[in-house]
């Protein structure tokens, strides 16, 4: 398999001849990105010692540089085609509703014809009459299924200084404002929610940061990286001395414009190496207590390690293809794996002799698949465009299915049960799980917020913690992380 763009950063050389970039009709925007962002192509050009001569060096960059540029131009332009179609879908729904008003219902105009016509017979009325009955029976199930939205979403906050794209995001334990964040350009960072400030920037790893977790009770991070391996690091922030630096400033509206991210500290020497991956390691998670991590790779194996000592306990073996994803219970001994051969499994070390249970649902790559913090149920997300909710208590077929129009990346469940689900559109959708996965919210999405590329994770703060002033954050390709406040309508007034 050809390696991701998890493993190096963009160049940014200068101007050249314009270059057509070829695209195929069944390629997702997470596999276009992933061209024009290839380690394969640009390990050659910004490796030093490579060999090459600096004319031709400068060439290859010109060249890469041009072709990045034209994908942002097309990338623009399908931004552009799709508000309009956007716009249209919006009109459509408007005059679905309009078409359901009382004062146009359809049963009323067939009560009021029947009896204008009905001496007269006519039998062109009677069959308009009937058409309008079967008219308004589908009308009806298309307007049930764009209910209004029942939470209100406001952009808080932005959080700028990644130079390249962004893979994961994740939120501190309670009683910490603090965010994580994993990207393409070789780093790990800690942001403070309050100031949208870079804390902490972590350079220890040699290729792109794919996923980065928190340990659930002390201050140490979890990263894992295209070099094959996963690292555990102290992330110590001076949280009082941040607070005293940003009183001084009001912090009204959005930050985030990434002055002081070149200047925050640096940490280079993680506290454990977790080794012996042969291909990238993709996502990690910490098992309940913190005591183990499961680490998920492209060479077709997940890990259980020992944080203490570093030593890899299991080789979880089975997938017949490169995995994507990997998720801990928070309170059991459970993890899920999931992988591009359109399975996910169930891995239970709560015995002795650890079990597994393989499920599909799926036709396509599962991207990520998540347990539930209430009720025994468990999420999963594929490039199929569908998200299925599942019951650990009986999972021989799904609960719900919502259908989306664009791949799913690594999505998050709130406390409440809110399912957040990021695209390869630049849309995020939140649906509810309390009601069968009834759409309930769409996040904004204008030229002055939202997300200008693929979204590649979301998270949600614990609703049990009251000192943020955001609660759900999404990252994407933009390079931007951004803070929403995702509330009830019927608190929108107090956000």
């Amino acid at each position: 398999m050809p390696q991701d763009d998890r493993t190096q950063p963009a160049t940014k050389p200068a101007k050249s001849k314009r270059i057509s970039i070829p695209r195929t009709s069944n390629q997702s925007e997470s596999e276009v990105s992933q061209l024009f962002h290839n380690n394969s192509f640009r390990s050659d050009v910004d490796a030093d010692g490579s060999g090459l001569p600096p004319a031709i060096r400068s060439r290859l960059s010109d060249l890469f540089y041009q072709i990045e540029k034209e994908f942002e131009s097309l990338y623009a332009e399908n931004i552009s085609l799709q508000e309009k179609v956007d716009s249209l879908n919006e009109r459509l729904e408007r005059d679905s509703v309009v078409a359901e008003k009382p004062g146009l219902d359809f049963t009323d105009f067939d009560a009021v014809s029947s009896k204008s016509y009905s001496k007269h017979k006519l039998t062109g009325s009677s069959q308009k009459l009937k058409t309008a009955h079967k008219l308004k029976a589908q009308t009806s199930k298309i307007v049930s299924s764009f209910k209004g939205p029942t939470v209100a979403c406001v952009l808080v906050r932005e959080f700028s200084g990644h130079r390249d794209g962004v893979w994961d995001v994740a939120v501190a334990r309670a009683g910490q404002p603090l965010i994580g964040t994993a990207a393409t350009d070789h780093t790990a960072c800690i942001w403070s929610v309050e100031s949208g400030r870079c804390l902490l920037r972590y350079l220890g790893h040699l290729g792109s940061v794919n996923s980065i977790r928190f340990h659930p009770s002390r201050d140490l991070v979890l990263t894992a990286s295209g070099d094959q391996r996963a690292h555990i690091w102290q992330a110590a922030v001076n949280l009082e001395l941040q607070k005293a630096s940003s009183s001084d400033e009001e912090v009204d509206g959005i930050d985030g414009d990434g002055e002081d991210f070149e200047r925050a500290p640096s940490l280079r020497t993680p506290l454990c190496e977790l080794v012996g991956h042969t291909s990238v390691v993709i996502a990690a998670d910490w098992l309940p207590g913190g005591d183990q991590v499961v680490t998920a790779s492209w060479d077709r194996t997940a890990s259980l390690y020992d944080v203490e000592s570093g030593e890899l306990l299991h080789s979880l073996s089975g997938h017949d293809q490169e995995l994507t994803h990997t998720s801990a219970h928070h309170s059991q001994r459970l993890v899920v794996t999931s992988s591009r051969d359109t399975t996910f499994r169930l891995w239970d070390f709560r015995e002795p002799i650890q079990s597994v249970s393989v499920f599909q649902g799926h036709t396509e790559t599962v991207t990520c698949a998540v347990f539930t913090k209430r009720e025994d149920k468990l999420v999963s997300g594929s490039d199929d465009r569908t998200v299925k909710v599942w019951d650990l208590r009986n999972m021989r077929s799904s609960l719900a299915t919502i259908r989306g129009d664009s791949g799913v990346n690594r999505l998050a469940v709130s406390t409440s049960g809110i399912i957040a689900i990021p695209h390869d559109n630049r849309q995020v959708r939140l649906f509810d799980l309390n009601s069968g996965g009834q759409r309930i919210a769409r996040l904004p999405r204008t030229s002055r917020q939202g997300h200008q590329r693929m979204v590649c994770s979301v998270a949600w703060v614990d609703e049990n913690s009251s000192i943020m002033p955001c609660n759900f954050f999404s990252c994407g390709f933009d390079r931007l992380i951004l803070g929403w406040s995702i509330q009830p309508v019927k608190d929108a007034k107090d956000i």
